[in-house]
Formats: structure tokens, sequence, C-alpha cells
């Protein structure tokens, strides 16, 4: 068997190096425990590394998801933004220059408190954030953890 990396048909290398800071991230929670200022800082360094629009829109939500849900825990979470409750990542940004994708997204994980019936969205894509996609984000934000 070929241990080629190359043609590997599996995950692509991004993939790969995103498990590996997930691995690095658990690592330092373990050493340091759950710490707001340190969450805050990762995230802030997350959003630092990413190009434009994406961190400006990474930058943006953040704020939005400080000032609605306060109690969440910022963190990073495969190296994105990310902000949980109970130690269960609630919700979480992906920008599109992680995995050369059309469109950024705030994706809400089965912690979020947002179902509606037997069929609901989870995530959704951000090109451009105006008054009204802030408004929309702050109500799903505030559904998740209530």
């Amino acid at each position: 068997m070929s241990t080629n990396k190359s043609k590997f048909g599996g995950f692509s290398e991004a993939e790969r190096d995103e498990m590996k800071n997930r691995a690095k991230e658990l690592i330092a929670e373990a050493k340091s425990g759950k710490n707001r200022a340190q969450g805050e800082k990762d995230i802030l360094d997350a959003i630092a590394k990413m190009e434009e629009p994406d961190q400006t829109l990474a930058k943006r939500i953040h704020e939005i998801i400080k000032k609605t849900a306060p109690s969440l825990m910022p963190k990073t979470w495969y190296g994105m933004p990310a902000y949980a409750k109970d130690d269960k990542v609630v919700c979480f940004f992906q920008n599109a220059g992680k995995f050369k994708a059309r469109y950024s997204t705030l994706g809400f994980n089965d912690s979020a408190k947002l179902d509606e019936g037997s069929f609901w969205p989870v995530v959704y894509a951000v090109k451009k954030l105006t008054p009204v996609e802030e408004s929309k984000i702050a109500a799903l934000v505030k559904k998740a953890v209530s």
C-alpha cells in the first residue's frame, strides 16, 4: 500500500492541518483550563490570520455574538472562531479562505436550540453583512442559547 500523500483520496491537506490544529487546541485547553480571556485572544488571533473580506465578517460576527450571548465561552474549534456553552460548541464561523469556498459560513451545532419542527437550517452562507443580516444573526444566536 502506498503512503504517498499526494495520492491519498481521503482528507485534503487543509482538512488534515485543521485536525492537527484541533489536537493542539485540546492540549492547550487541558493545560490552561477554560479561560475566557485566552479564548478571546485565540479567536482574535484566528481572525487576524484571515484575509479580507473574511476578516471583517468574522470581526463583526464576533462582536454580535459577544453582545447577544455574553454567556457563551469564546474559543477556537478546528482553528475557527467558536462559542461554547457547557463545553459544547453552539456556533462557529468558517471563513471562505479556509477551504477555498465561495462564501463564509455561520454554523450551529446540535447544542443550539434552533429546532423548528422536523427540518431547519443550521448553516448559513455569509457574503456580506448589512443591518438586516446582523439582526438575523443576533436573533439566531439568542434563540440558539435560549
